[in-house]
């Protein structure tokens, strides 16, 4: 468990944007810091919104995402 918390912090961070419709979970990173990272995000929704996505949330945190992009059916 331990182990898993250290890992944790080393992990880079991660900009996980969910839209509604269409039903994704996109990835965008790496980034080497919280402020990087959240400082990347406008330019990611703004992109979402001109091709018509809805329902729009940014969280940012550190992970090791194996897919960038979860779409549809694979969305849990």
């Amino acid at each position: 468990m331990l182990r898993g918390f250290i890992q944790g912090l080393k992990s880079d961070y991660w900009a996980e944007v969910t839209t509604q419709c269409p039903d994704c979970i996109y990835y965008f990173g790496p980034f080497q810091s919280f402020v990087e990272a959240k400082a990347a995000c406008p330019g990611y929704v703004d992109d979402l919104k001109s091709e018509g996505a809805l329902g729009i949330k940014v969280v940012v945190k550190r992970c090791r995402p194996d897919v960038l992009t979860i779409f549809d059916e694979q969305v849990t």
